[in-house]
């Protein structure tokens, strides 16, 4: 796979946190076990993890419009594990897989946003903390 060495414009910056509110969040390592489209919103994934717990979790993603869900399923994902649940268009979503958007300049449209989930370059237990 070829890497990407272009360095993209540096984003508006966000106001700094105590190192103690970024201890809040729950990083986690989940599996992908099934993505379909989501029934009621047409740039929604609905994708099942396997977080480590024996019940799993749904998360809804908005990732539609760059993943095919059959090329999600087996994918390890970085999740936020202890984002309150929300009814997204009728589905609960119970937390939110990690991603990283580009701005690409494409010829004939002008700018175009790619979207890339954050995975893993090798396999460890779904559930694993990331730190």
């Amino acid at each position: 796979m070829a890497e990407n060495t272009e360095t993209a414009p540096a984003p508006e910056a966000k106001p700094q946190i105590p190192f103690d509110d970024f201890m809040k969040l729950d990083l986690r390592v989940a599996t992908v076990k099934h993505a379909e489209p989501h029934p009621n919103a047409d740039r929604l994934l609905k994708v099942q993890l396997d977080d480590g717990t024996e019940e799993g979790r749904q998360v809804c993603a908005g990732i539609k419009a760059w993943y095919e869900p059959e090329e999600l399923i087996g994918r390890q994902v970085v999740i936020v594990a202890n984002l309150e649940p929300r009814k997204i268009r009728g589905e609960i979503s119970q937390g939110m897989i990690l991603a990283a958007s580009d701005l690409r300049h494409d010829e004939e449209s002008g700018e175009e946003r790619d979207v890339v989930v954050l995975t893993l370059d090798r396999p460890v237990k779904s559930g694993s903390v990331v730190s």
